[in-house]
């Protein structure tokens, strides 16, 4: 009787409730930062910017259940968890001061979906761009590239009045030694939950020495339904629309990456086919949150570090996830209760998740062949300009809103280049018609082999 590979695998009851959590909570920040950081800027009221929350969490959570789950061809199959891309704010923040408030949004998010779902076997067969050299800049990129998230975390929080006070770090300090303890000293089955323990532990010694408190959570409606275009008819703006296709596009893109990258921890690789059935729930997933009133969806990267530190790999675990997401979309005064929880503890928890991401994009890039190729090249230039606008945000902030869209985000930055260098150095013909150092793989083949049984994970 063939054995059922773990990604399939149904954990007993408590676990999937333990992991499930586990990844609500590692994504909540996430989740809930885009219709903060949007509805703020357009200056919307606070029951709008709440109703905006509540229907970004419920679409997250259908999202994550299509995903996992997957109905037909539409979902990867993997354990992704979605959320609400950070590469549409800057446009969407544009279009609702200045182009025709949320229902112009909408619009544009709904066309920008259909899109997707249309441009997804087009990306599929994209595949072939992707051998090791590439993916595993990309994991390296997606990696790096979080990092700052987690120290700003760690601070306080953007924004916070007492940002960088030595008690915050000192929080973020403590919750990640405890993380480390428990994945190093527990039993098994408590250090695969090493980061809902730091993070509940975490916020239960925050709550008496000041650093938050549940207030909010009695103010919050207890049930709040979110129904289509509570904000108005969509409207379609033709400028509105071009900048959400780009947004498309490099969305797109970045989930490739975090499919590729999930598809290696698992040691389930990604192959054409089901690129294009994810890319293709993203799609319509972008198109259900501009029905719901929110905006567009794409693969949370701080999971696919989840995943590879803890080594829970099943899908049926994410999907637990989704199920929670949709209850703490319907209702609010659950969400206030998770929202309550103090940025530096998830500062300090999302430290050895993204690190992780990174030495998983290095554990790829150690299977590479760099002796006598161009390879190093590649992944040097390719990893610089993937970091550079982490590092200098304002970089591009001269260029065309079309390009910062594109090169602000570090992911697809170093993605593209990656790929570019690679068709470069490695596929076109050398110095004197030498031939390329590595052939292109075939358009159905995944894109990084499968790890033999008992090697090492990261």
């Amino acid at each position: 009787m063939p054995q059922t590979h773990p990604v399939d695998q149904v954990p007993p009851v408590r676990q999937l409730a333990a992991f499930g959590m586990q990844h609500v909570l590692a994504m909540y920040a996430g989740a809930v930062a885009v219709p903060l950081i949007v509805g703020g800027a357009m200056k919307l009221p606070p029951a709008d910017l709440a109703y905006l929350i509540t229907a970004d969490l419920l679409v997250c959570g259908i999202a994550t259940l299509i995903q996992c789950v997957g109905v037909w061809r539409f979902g990867i199959r993997l354990p992704i968890v979605q959320g609400c891309t950070f590469a549409a704010v800057s446009p969407m923040v544009l279009i609702g001061t200045t182009g025709g408030g949320l229902p112009a949004i909408y619009g544009a998010v709904i066309v920008a979906g259909l899109a997707m779902m249309l441009l997804a076997p087009v990306f599929g067969r994209l595949l072939r761009f992707f051998p090791p050299v590439v993916t595993g800049t990309v994991i390296l990129v997606i990696g790096l590239s979080l990092l700052p998230t987690a120290g700003t975390w760690a601070a306080g929080g953007a924004g916070a009045k007492d940002f960088g006070e030595p008690k915050n770090l000192a929080l973020a300090a403590f919750v990640l030694l405890l993380v480390l303890g428990v994945q190093r000293f527990a039993p098994p089955a408590l250090s695969r939950v090493a980061v809902l323990v730091g993070i509940v532990v975490g916020t239960a010694v925050a709550i008496p020495t000041g650093f938050t408190d549940f207030g909010a959570v009695g103010d919050a409606n207890w049930v709040g339904i979110s129904t289509p275009f509570h904000f108005g008819a969509p409207e379609f703006h033709g400028a509105a629309i071009v900048s959400m296709l780009i947004v498309a596009l490099v969305t797109m893109t970045e989930t490739t990456g975090d499919f590729i990258a999930v598809g290696e921890m698992t040691e389930r690789p990604v192959d054409r086919r089901a690129l294009a059935d994810g890319l293709r729930a993203d799609g319509f997933s972008t198109v259900l949150g501009g029905v719901f009133n929110t905006f567009p969806y794409t693969a949370f990267a701080q999971n696919v570090g989840l995943v590879g530190m803890t080594k829970v790999r099943s899908r049926w675990v994410v999907a637990v996830a989704g199920g929670i997401l949709v209850v703490l979309g319907l209702l609010p005064k659950l969400g206030a209760v998770i929202a309550a929880i103090p940025s530096p503890v998830l500062g300090g928890a999302g430290l050895v998740m993204f690190g992780t991401v990174a030495a998983s994009g290095l554990k790829t890039l150690a299977a590479v062949e760099f002796e006598g190729t161009s390879n190093l090249t590649v992944v040097a230039v390719s990893v610089a300009l993937g970091v550079l606008p982490v590092g200098v945000p304002t970089l591009y902030e001269k260029f065309p809103d079309w390009f910062q869209t594109v090169m602000d985000s570090g992911i697809s930055a170093g993605c593209i280049t990656a790929i570019v260098l690679n068709l470069l150095f490695n596929h076109l013909p050398g110095k004197g018609g030498s031939t390329p150092a590595e052939p292109v793989a075939a358009g159905d083949a995944p894109v990084v082999p499968a790890q033999p049984a008992g090697s090492a994970r990261a």
